[in-house]
């Protein structure tokens, strides 16, 4: 397991460049598709953490 420090503007980026590459795949790449969701999954809502600070 690893472990990385993202500040709310790192993490703002990291949504959003998996979230682009999401849309990038079809229908023939469901398992980069699912991997990706679950990562996604994983992350913190950047909303939520600037409220529990």
């Amino acid at each position: 397991m690893y472990t990385i420090e993202l500040d709310d503007e790192e993490l703002r980026l990291l949504r959003s460049a998996l979230g682009s590459y999401l849309q990038a795949f079809g229908h023939k790449e469901a398992d980069v598709l699912r991997g990706a969701k679950h990562l996604m999954i994983k992350l913190p809502d950047p909303a939520a953490v600037a409220a529990a600070s």
